[in-house]
């Protein structure tokens, strides 16, 4: 009951598990046929490490007391019949919280400590720290000792207002959103900065993770949350209270931290939880489901969206339908509602996603490979027609023959210093790309911003600041793609002569798209850009949560550029590789040749069974092709999980 979400991810594993197993039968193919050279290896590298590492985040986002806890229950752990995540009454989820699986790291949970926060470090250093967090191992066959492990969550501390302040909980500029005093005058703050679950929870195994975030002083106080972790999340369910609709501080957190961009609402679902709540025993049930649809509509228009993306449902009675196997209840919370929308949009979306990037990818790669017999081919047609040409001549022809392929053989060493050349003028243009795209270009933009940042008083001029950063950034990956393109006019040059002197068939490859790279700076400084707004003007003011913003500006910066130098790693590998290939296959070629000449001068049958050799020789190419192109259509045409009627309807709006 109610598992649609759960059978759609099991079928999305499944999809990428045959995937991985067809990928290295290719990969063991080719190897066993010598076509696996330094590009097709990165080729298939790159697309295993693709479908290893790809990841499903779904992040619930909320004011405290909305059931959020709960949502996560009902939707993923109720198999475990009973609450494996705390959900009682009040603030439950007082850090931000990552549940995932990573088969490297045994089944544990890891608490990184609050006071990190006064250091400088930003929050993906300290994931690489792990003797910073306090570590809870964790037995998955104990539901009870699971869910008394996860309450550490909620743990909290009392500090002063001044402590508070340095860990960003406590702004005297902004009274209103400042939490509680208790009768000792001490500040609640929450116990742990971040907390990692590790699990082998089958969904979370095939990929999922779960992002459980607090409320919104959390948020704030966290900009690599909002600006890095959140933004990358492929959905977002943002929980309201049916009772109260939307708040005050559910539309703060909307208008900050949601609603950043008009790109990213359709994996936005918003859901009108505890509708439970409206049950009325006075009222019909015509009248109960009016003002449940009163408060969707209202929902919808404050939030700006379509009615079909908010999702009214009961994620208590959910949770206690699925343990006590009660159908009728199930229907009635409207949880199986919202998982369709999640497993046919979100997954929908994302394994569409995939499999064009690995479609692309494979289509590359057999390019590639498919050079490497071409090349072959054409070497067999060329001894084939020398060959056939030697028919009934005397052996002096033959011998002139022979000299003249050594002749040829001697000039191509010689062409060995000039294809050196242009390797040394090529990897001179890629240091200038690799310079532009490297760590100290990040650095030093990072350090000119965090100085412009901490000019005294309120940071008036700090959208131009951000605005200045991300014009030069932009700027510097221009000048990369305009020195590929040189590079690229160069290779195409290049290897044309070189086809034409030395009869090779090189192709430069088609050069990196680093434009899409600038697209990701874009959505880099909108999120950003959340945090410049009048409304934090005093926050700026504060040279930690500024050091904070330029951090986390700097940890998303670093995925960017390191994905643009990966592409520009392969495209001069598929370059170098190319000629590697097409230099040992020509030297190959000329022994071969120099072989069926000593066989023909010793005995009149050899230059019939040499031909009858590249007979079938040809025979075998023409087979290794068709396998080649079998073998990576089967990879890109791997079936689908059952298509739902309607792929995604989160695009309804």
């Amino acid at each position: 009951m109610g598992n649609s979400f759960n059978e759609q991810f099991d079928q999305h594993g499944s999809w990428r598990r045959e995937f991985a197993l067809r990928l290295k039968l290719l990969s063991g193919w080719l190897k066993d046929h010598d076509l696996l050279d330094a590009a097709v290896k990165e080729r298939l590298r790159r697309l295993e490490s693709q479908m290893r590492s790809d990841k499903v985040m779904v992040a619930f986002v909320a004011e405290f007391s909305r059931g959020k806890s709960e949502l996560i229950n009902a939707i993923f752990f109720a198999g475990y019949k009973r609450r494996i995540m705390p959900a009682s009454a009040g603030r439950t989820t007082m850090c931000p919280t990552e549940l995932g699986y990573d088969s490297e790291v045994p089944p544990c949970l890891r608490l990184l400590p609050i006071e990190t926060r006064l250091q400088s470090q930003p929050l993906m250093e300290w994931r690489m720290a792990t003797e910073k967090w306090e570590r809870l191992d964790l037995d998955v066959n104990d539901p009870a000792q699971l869910a008394q492990a996860f309450e550490k969550v909620a743990e909290v501390l009392h500090v002063s207002k001044d402590e508070a302040a340095a860990l960003g909980f406590w702004h005297e500029e902004t009274p209103e959103d400042n939490p509680m005093v208790n009768a000792e005058g001490l500040v609640e703050v929450p116990r742990w900065r971040h907390a990692l679950i590790n699990i082998a929870h089958p969904l979370l195994k095939q990929g999922l993770v779960i992002l459980d975030t607090p409320g919104l002083n959390a948020i704030g106080a966290e900009p690599e949350l909002t600006v890095n972790l959140i933004p990358q999340a492929h959905a977002v369910l943002f929980i309201l209270a049916a009772d109260t609709g939307v708040t005050k501080s559910d539309l703060a957190i909307w208008r900050e931290h949601l609603a950043t961009s008009a790109e990213n609402v359709d994996s936005r679902l918003v859901v009108l939880n505890k509708i439970d709540t409206l049950w009325d025993s006075l009222s019909s049930p015509v009248q109960v489901q009016a003002q449940i649809e009163r408060q969707r509509v209202i929902s919808a228009e404050i939030l700006g969206l379509s009615k079909e993306q908010i999702f009214p449902v009961s994620a208590q009675k959910g949770l206690v339908a699925k343990v006590n196997d009660d159908a009728q209840l199930l229907e009635a919370s409207r949880l199986p509602e919202l998982e369709l929308a999640l497993s046919q949009g979100v997954l929908g979306r994302r394994q569409k996603i995939l499999r064009t990037a690995v479609a692309a990818g494979i289509v590359e790669l057999r390019t590639e490979a498919g050079r490497a017999i071409g090349v072959r081919r054409r070497d067999l047609a060329e001894q084939m027609l020398e060959l056939k040409g030697l028919r009934g001549k005397n052996i002096a022809v033959i011998k002139h023959m022979r000299s003249r392929i050594e002749q040829e053989q001697a000039d191509f060493d010689v062409s060995g210093a000039r294809i050196h050349a242009v390797r040394s003028v090529h990897v001179k243009l890629l240091r200038d790309v690799f310079h532009l795209l490297g760590t100290n270009t990040q650095r030093s933009e990072m350090a000119e911003l965090t100085t412009a940042l901490r000019q005294p008083g309120i940071k008036l001029g700090v959208r131009k600041a951000y605005a200045s950063t991300f014009e030069r950034l932009r700027a510097g990956l221009g000048k990369a793609q305009t020195t590929s393109a040189e590079i690229h006019s160069m290779l195409t040059g290049t290897f044309r002569q070189l086809n034409a002197e030395y009869g090779f068939s090189l192709q430069a490859p088609r050069e990196p798209d680093l434009a899409r790279h600038e697209r990701d700076l874009d959505l880099l400084e909108r999120s950003h850009n959340q945090y410049l707004s009048v409304g934090n003007i005093f926050r700026l003011a504060r040279p930690e949560f500024a050091d904070r913003l330029v951090r986390a500006l700097g940890t998303r910066l670093r995925v960017v550029y390191e994905s643009a130098l990966g592409e520009v790693e392969l495209w001069n590998k598929s370059a170098a590789a190319q000629l590697d290939a097409q230099l040992r296959e020509r030297r190959r070629n000329f022994g071969r040749r120099l072989e069926a000449i000593e066989r023909i001068q010793q005995a009149a049958s050899g230059l019939d069974e040499r031909i009858n050799e590249i007979s079938s020789q040809e025979m075998v190419l023409d087979q290794l092709d068709a396998k080649l192109t079998e073998l990576t259509s089967h990879l890109i045409n791997i079936p689908d999980s059952p298509a739902p009627t309607d792929p995604d309807p989160l695009r309804t709006a």
